[in-house]
């Protein structure tokens, strides 16, 4: 058996460690021959390709990124590079070259559309979920997110010593595109007094009167926003990327509150763009186990021939779903979610 493996779209703490264990159970288990497709699907296209063993995968557990490296605007249906020609022969092509049985690849919503449109060409193909927001159908926890909530609290918690200091408002804005995981569990991680997320309407108003309030009674407040937080009717973008699967690059909404708080409140306000920060380092022990159990149970779903499948966290078990049932989609913060009523409890702004 052949298998071969690529990392699209971002990059991520914990994909190192997926990539070591598909290798892993596959060459302990199955005695298969594994090779890494470098760049994403664009890899694809330009052959490039590095072999992976049981050497080749050692020390990478804590590595965060991706030692195949990724791309998150190669898409062989449509190659920007290339005018938006359909290259998607070419890259069936250096399947059969290669002689791969076939391929698990590891990615967020743009990665698995790709994937489920060269399962329906007729590729064996795996797929496993990544990604820092969290926002994927039919999965409870992707393996990155951990590791970026982890670094929005400790922005917080840094944000919160200076802010109490000075008698600040101060905002730190996270990535999450138009989920607000990221936002809502780095807030309650860091003990925001402040949770802005996508899927709840904000009136400004309403959150300066509440940093009036805390001035009072605390003397600071601090904010937790998403980037994809509509601000005075509309998203913030920072720019646009046409050959991009999400042309949209959101960015800059923490600045708007900021200047739209400075012009309501006496008290001064600093934001914080976090960024790509998140997506950094080495992943935490959490993100490690759980990328080791995506990787191995990809391995299975190979062995076992099931293909067309993402693995997934359901309830604490490694279970899989059709790929076709993720792409194209997104998960987003329900509205009923526990976590919601648990921070209203303690005294927390969710929303307006």
């Amino acid at each position: 058996m052949h298998v071969g493996i690529l990392t699209g779209g971002g990059d991520c703490p914990g994909l190192n460690a997926v990539i070591r264990a598909v290798t892993l159970a596959l060459v302990n288990e199955a005695g298969a021959r594994v090779t890494g497709i470098e760049r994403g699907f664009e890899g694809l296209l330009t052959r490039r390709t590095r072999p992976l063993d049981v050497h080749a995968v050692e020390g990478l557990l804590a590595q965060g990124g991706t030692v195949l490296g990724t791309h998150n605007r190669c898409n062989p249906f449509h190659d920007a590079a290339a005018g938006g020609a359909d290259r998607s022969a070419q890259a069936m092509a250096t399947v059969r070259e290669l002689g791969l049985d076939a391929l698990v690849a590891i990615g967020g919503d743009g990665t698995m559309t790709i994937a489920n449109r060269f399962s329906a060409l007729g590729l064996p193909v795996v797929g496993v979920p990544k990604t820092i927001d969290n926002d994927l159908m039919h999965n409870d926890r992707s393996f990155g997110f951990d590791s970026a909530v982890a670094v929005v609290a400790e922005a917080l918690d840094r944000l919160e010593t200076t802010a109490r200091s000075h008698r600040r408002v101060m905002i730190a804005e996270t990535m999450g595109r138009y989920a607000g995981w990221i936002a809502l569990e780095g807030g309650i991680a860091g003990g925001a007094d402040v949770i802005l997320l996508p899927e709840l309407p904000v009136d400004i108003d309403a959150v300066a009167e509440h940093c009036r309030e805390r001035e009072r009674s605390q003397g600071y407040t601090l904010i937790c926003i998403g980037e994809g937080v509509p601000l005075q009717g509309g998203l913030v973008v920072r720019e646009h990327i046409a050959e991009s699967p999400d042309p949209l690059r959101l960015g800059g909404v923490g600045v708007l509150l900021q200047h739209e708080l400075s012009r309501r409140l006496s008290t001064e306000v600093r934001s914080t763009v976090l960024g790509h920060v998140q997506r950094g380092g080495s992943p935490t022990a959490f993100d490690r186990v759980l990328a080791t159990r995506f990787g191995y149970q990809a391995a299975q779903l190979v062995r076992r021939g099931e293909f067309g499948r993402m693995v997934a966290l359901q309830c604490d078990r490694i279970d899989s779903v059709p790929i076709g049932d993720v792409a194209d989609r997104s998960r987003t913060v329900p509205l009923d979610h526990p976590l919601l009523a648990t921070v209203r409890g303690i005294g927390v702004m969710v929303g307006t």
